[in-house]
């Protein structure tokens, strides 16, 4: 069995279909999706249309959840606030209704599915537990791995309770050790913050016990300016480019 894990496509729907295309040719049996489907990217209707034809079970993200309550936007940083207002102006009530009816975390296959960090958190980012707290919750959790989104960062972190290991999850297959309990952190789709524009997620192969990380390239240069004709905070648009375009880009 071969699963897909996304997450956070953030509204950039060429990144969404390059992933998809890849994950057709990867003979994938499922799709996870670890929400924030909206924000940041100029095609959020398009995007949460795509994923709820597809059926596949998705999380709730922080940013989908702003949607429904924008009183919690008081949280988000300028931009990020200017993007979600505008965002809920391009959602339909069909989309919200989708998104309202997200839940927390997903349980199936011996693992966890949670945006932020388990058991069930949308809004706690993964670098800001402490490693204590990260080895209790290895003593604890129930299943053997779980799949984190939120960071756009691809992290691997293991351990048992009484030992730590914490790496970043490189490109090509990765095998878990049998005797480790694992949190996934997949990247991003949509905004990948890794120092690369490829549109990041990852693969799990449970019955082998391995992980291949996947860097799908996309037309983010497209995306990026779509970003900017509908009005959002440059600084989206920028961070889908490479670092040695954005200065001449704009």
């Amino acid at each position: 069995m071969r699963i897909a894990v996304i997450s956070d496509i953030h509204g950039n729907l060429d990144a969404l279909t390059a992933v998809l295309k890849d994950i057709d040719n990867c003979a994938v049996d499922h799709i996870v999706c670890l929400g924030d489907c909206i924000g940041y990217g100029a095609e959020p209707e398009a995007v949460v249309q795509r994923i709820a034809a597809l059926g596949c079970p998705t999380v709730l993200g922080n940013h989908d959840a702003a949607a429904l309550d924008p009183g919690v936007l008081d949280w988000f940083n300028t931009a990020a606030r200017r993007s979600m207002e505008l965002t809920m102006r391009l959602l339909s009530a069909r989309s919200l209704r989708f998104i309202a009816g997200l839940p927390e975390t997903i349980e199936r296959w011996d693992a966890r599915f949670v945006h932020g960090f388990p058991p069930d958190s949308v809004w706690r980012y993964l670098f800001q537990v402490s490693p204590e707290e990260i080895d209790e919750w290895f003593t604890v959790m129930p299943e053997r791995v779980c799949f984190v989104g939120h960071t756009h960062r691809l992290e691997l972190v293991s351990g048992d309770g009484e030992r730590r290991f914490r790496a970043g999850l490189p490109p090509g297959p990765v095998q878990l050790a049998s005797d480790l309990r694992y949190i996934v952190n997949v990247g991003s789709v949509g905004q990948p913050r890794d120092g690369t524009p490829e549109a990041k997620y990852v693969l799990w192969e449970p019955e082998c016990d391995r992980l291949v990380c996947r860097g799908v390239p996309y037309p983010y240069s497209a995306a990026a300016d779509k970003i900017l004709r509908a009005g959002m905070p440059e600084i989206h648009a920028l961070r889908l480019l490479p670092a040695s375009w954005q200065e001449n880009w704009l």
